[in-house]
């Protein structure tokens, strides 16, 4: 039986765990159970303070909070305890719970983040880093209205990923097909064994693309999450994504953003960002020619550079700043966009 969600945290179980990777760390893992009863796995590396900055790590489709490792043992080296890393796996990914396929839609996503923001009792200054379909979460939350959205993000990062149009650009363009209603009707309606191939031989192409790209480890990573993901959460977003659409949101948001996109990205190619780019005031793109889609670990040291800086952490502004933030991504074309 579903229950209305309760800011008091009556709805969600808090469950902790085990410190991760190190002890020195300070994570607690926890289990938030959201309004419509779905347990998300969330990693909680808290600070002393009450009111340190936050960050928040939206990860992508097909993929999990794994796929931050790289920038969470940056930014705990760098900065300690005195900043708080929150990540957590989206329904239907990682150690999080399985979800009816109507729920798998960005909108959805958005008020999973509300909850558990809400749950964790966020209240420092707040940054929202998304990579992929994470990025498309985070603007969906800056597109609920002011009285969902329980935190006002004071900062924004952006990582390979798009305001919209997703079935227009790259090898996202199979969105466009009707393959993509077919596929999720006959996921959401037959046993899995009798739809295994059929998605498997339509969800190819993405896997081929992504290896043809580069030979390294990170495109492996993102090749493999796609053929070994679950069929209920590889098809259950395709509807969603191919309708997904923020733009109307993007002049109005106010939060410091950060836009980090890559030349040989297939699934979200640098145009969309140069989009969001000249959309958002005030934000930098920084592309990268030879990164592709898992710019978490192409590019991974800008990016958590992006992250810091986007959370204030250098304490500079204007121009400095910037120009610091190009630095630290040396060897990289960075384009910044005012």
């Amino acid at each position: 039986m579903t229950a209305a969600f309760d800011s008091t945290l009556a709805h969600n179980a808090f469950e902790a765990v085990r410190p991760a990777w190190t002890p020195g760390d300070h994570c607690v893992e926890r289990t938030v159970t959201t309004s419509d009863g779905v347990a998300l796995a969330v990693r909680d590396y808290g600070s002393d303070r009450a009111d340190a900055p936050t960050v928040v790590l939206l990860h992508g489709l097909c993929l999990s909070q794994e796929s931050w490792e790289p920038q969470v043992c940056q930014m705990r080296r760098r900065w300690g305890n005195r900043i708080r890393i929150i990540s957590y796996d989206h329904r239907g990914h990682g150690r999080s719970a399985d979800a009816p396929m109507s729920t798998y839609r960005i909108e959805q996503l958005a008020a999973d983040l509300s909850e558990v923001l809400t749950a964790l009792r966020v209240t420092g200054p707040l940054t929202l880093a998304g990579h992929s379909m994470g990025g498309m979460t985070a603007l969906a939350y800056f597109a609920r209205p002011a009285s969902h959205r329980p935190v006002e993000p004071q900062g924004l990062v952006l990582v390979g990923t798009a305001a919209g149009g997703v079935a227009e650009r790259g090898v996202s363009r199979l969105l466009a097909t009707p393959a993509t209603v077919a596929v999720f009707g006959l996921v959401d309606r037959m046993p899995r064994r009798a739809t295994e191939n059929v998605v498997s031989a339509w969800l190819r192409p993405v896997g081929a693309a992504l290896s043809r790209c580069a030979g390294n480890a990170a495109v492996a990573l993102a090749a493999d999450a796609v053929r070994t993901a679950s069929l209920t959460t590889a098809t259950g977003f395709l509807p969603s994504l191919k309708s997904y659409n923020a733009y109307g949101v993007l002049a109005s948001i106010a939060a410091k953003t950060i836009i980090v996109s890559g030349g040989t990205d297939v699934l979200t190619p640098a145009s969309h960002s140069r989009d969001m780019a000249a959309a958002i005031p005030d934000a930098i793109h920084l592309h990268h020619p030879a990164a592709g889609h898992m710019l978490l670990q192409d590019a991974s040291d800008c990016v958590g550079n992006a992250i810091a800086r986007a959370m204030d952490m250098f304490g500079r502004s204007g121009r400095a700043a910037r120009a610091g933030l190009s630095r630290s991504c040396a060897g990289h074309l960075a384009v910044i966009v005012s």
